[in-house]
């Protein structure tokens, strides 16, 4: 009877550090960006998980890290844990500078955060937070009108206009290989169109004197998607640009001033660099 309830004790006992061991293996500290070490966090503020986590601050030296604990009950990286990061870190943008980490990174515990993360890299932080003092990423972005760059298509391109012609009120069996052209012909089009106002956008913005990154179109009627790095006291002038350019482009590009947002097109930290 002894040796049974040895046994069985001994049994649950390993079971319960089984237990506590997957516990700690499935727990993280969530890493959304590097931070000025004298920031403070809203308390109302949660980031990812299910609950959501508080976020706080792990502290070394000059910077810091804002943190969520974590449950990693399940593969990162879905829409909304995006839409959570990129919140968070727009929101710190707006008030201090931050370096992002585009998509997180997850550490065994707090303590792994500053010595493996803070500690290692603490001056290369610190000088990259300095040089983004009062700055933020502003985003330049338009998207064509279907309808107004077709009909603009059509009144510049013979071409465009004869196949159009050729397909309109006809069996679209009949018809294939004009449709196919016509389409192919309207991707091109496009595309040397967001290229050239791409440009124009580009230039007015260098010559307000700011670093500018263009980024990869997300949509085929995208117009114009460029990134750049401003003094957020600056952003009254960023507005007036995108208005004129808007009354240029009149109703052919819905044109938008996205930020300030978190510098993702101007930081790369040591763990996005690897």
């Amino acid at each position: 009877m002894a040796g049974t309830a040895t046994t069985t004790d001994r049994r649950e006992h390993d079971e319960g550090n089984e237990d506590h061991g997957e516990s700690r293996r499935t727990r993280g500290a969530y890493v959304y960006g590097i931070v000025p070490a004298d920031v403070e966090t809203d308390p109302e503020v949660r980031g990812l998980g299910d609950p959501p986590g508080e976020i706080t601050v792990v502290r070394h030296g000059d910077v810091a890290a804002l943190v969520s604990d974590l449950t990693i009950d399940r593969p990162l990286g879905t829409p909304e844990d995006l839409r959570t990061h990129a919140e968070i870190l727009d929101a710190t943008a707006a008030e201090v500078p931050v370096l992002p980490l585009r998509f997180g990174a997850v550490l065994t515990d707090t303590d792994a955060v500053s010595a493996e993360l803070l500690a290692e890299h603490h001056d290369e932080f610190a000088a990259a937070l300095t040089e983004l003092e009062g700055k933020a990423e502003y985003v330049v972005k338009g998207r064509y009108d279907e309808r107004a760059v077709l009909a603009e298509i059509l009144s510049e391109n013979d071409e465009a206009s004869r196949l159009r012609d050729a397909i309109q009120d006809k069996p679209e069996e009949a018809t294939r290989n004009e449709r196919i052209a016509l389409g192919e012909l309207i991707a091109n089009t496009i595309t040397a169109k967001r290229e050239q106002d791409t440009r124009t956008t580009v230039a007015a913005l260098e010559e307000l004197g700011l670093t500018v990154a263009e980024r990869e179109p997300t949509h085929e009627r995208d117009a114009v998607y460029v990134a750049c790095l401003a003094d957020t006291g600056a952003q009254a002038d960023l507005e007036n640009l995108v208005d004129d350019l808007a009354g240029r482009w009149g109703e052919r590009v819905d044109l938008r001033l996205l930020g300030p947002l978190a510098a993702y097109d101007f930081v790369l930290t040591a763990r996005q660099g690897g």
